[in-house]
């Protein structure tokens, strides 16, 4: 048997590896040699914007290129992730995903994207637990109290979200199923509208993000009842956990990170990871955060894919058991 050719195509498939490899190499070095774009879902003036804009002002300080911000809102954030799923696997063009990342991949019916299958995670930015907050005027001061309070009046009671799909709207299922009571869902066009009805006691509560909530608690317009996180916030000590209250394993974050297109070459998404990590440990990154009752992460794209993984199959059985969709 003649094992020549064989040999041959061998060692040109070993070339073309090592090619291959040279030239992600390459491109790693060089990169970034034009100004990136990071894609946000949401308007301009948010929460989430003003996490993406600190961040690329962070690298483009860092790496001396410029880092653009471009808004495209809606659609619960999908316009604007479908365009960085479509775009060019370069690592030019970014989305900073968000927990609707997650909880779109259920609660809409026709999705253009898949948030596993098209992005490349790079590292979470933050994770911002949710406050269970109440109107001044129920006649409750925590979390048996109010479970007590709705068991005894069903369908009386009801929450306010900043729009149907959102994680208000779905952490207010997660407390029906969980605690098994009837409260009805009040959605709003923003988190503003919702916030303002809870204090008024228009509506009965909502979980609010602490960053937007605290200011309302310090002046009594609000009722804290407990924190949707795995231990308390520094920044309001006495409210419990939602587990200390008597629910456990109940987790509510509005959380951010960075994404890239699928495919995108592991040494950029590498390059990318390294420096977000970098700066999101930096002292003033993290007092800026701190005021903003959030917790920089700052984990490996193994670690990121994995808690969007579980984020994922979490709200989908909350979506799956409240029967929510958006077509």
């Amino acid at each position: 048997m003649n094992i020549q050719p064989l040999i041959k195509t061998f060692l040109v498939f070993i070339a073309m590896l090592w090619a291959a490899s040279a030239s992600a190499q390459d491109a790693a070095a060089n990169y970034p040699n034009r100004p990136i774009k990071i894609v946000v879902g949401f308007v301009p003036g948010g929460a989430t914007d003003v996490v993406a804009r600190l961040m690329a002002q962070k690298l483009q300080e860092a790496w001396g290129q410029a880092v653009l911000i471009e808004n495209k809102p809606g659609g619960g954030s999908n316009i604007g992730s479908e365009q960085v799923a479509r775009a060019a696997p370069d690592g030019y063009t970014l989305l900073l995903g968000t927990i609707a990342n997650a909880t779109n991949m259920s609660i809409y019916k026709d999705l253009a994207y898949d948030t596993l299958r098209d992005f490349a995670p790079v590292t979470q930015f933050i994770s911002a637990p949710s406050v269970l907050v109440v109107a001044p005027s129920l006649p409750v001061s925590n979390l048996k109290e109010l479970i007590a309070l709705a068991k005894a009046k069903p369908g009386t009671l009801s929450y306010a979200s900043s729009g149907a799909g959102g994680s208000p709207h779905l952490a207010g299922e997660l407390l029906k199923l969980r605690a098994g009571i009837d409260i009805i869902h009040v959605p709003y066009k923003g988190a503003a509208p919702a916030l303002v009805d809870v204090v008024s006691g228009t509506v009965s509560m909502g979980f609010k993000t602490a960053l937007s909530a605290i200011p309302h608690m310090q002046s009594g317009k609000l009722k804290p009842i407990a924190v949707a996180a795995n231990r308390r916030l520094p920044q309001i000590p006495n409210v419990p956990t939602m587990a200390e209250a008597g629910l456990a394993d109940f987790e509510v974050s509005s959380w951010n990170g960075l994404l890239a297109p699928a495919k995108t070459p592991p040494e950029i998404v590498a390059k990318l990871n390294r420096e977000f990590v970098r700066i999101l440990a930096t002292a003033d990154v993290r007092e800026k955060f701190a005021a903003q009752a959030a917790e920089p992460v700052g984990n490996t794209p193994e670690q990121f894919r994995a808690y969007i993984k579980a984020e994922i199959d979490k709200w989908a059985q909350v979506v799956k058991a409240s029967g929510a969709k958006i077509d």
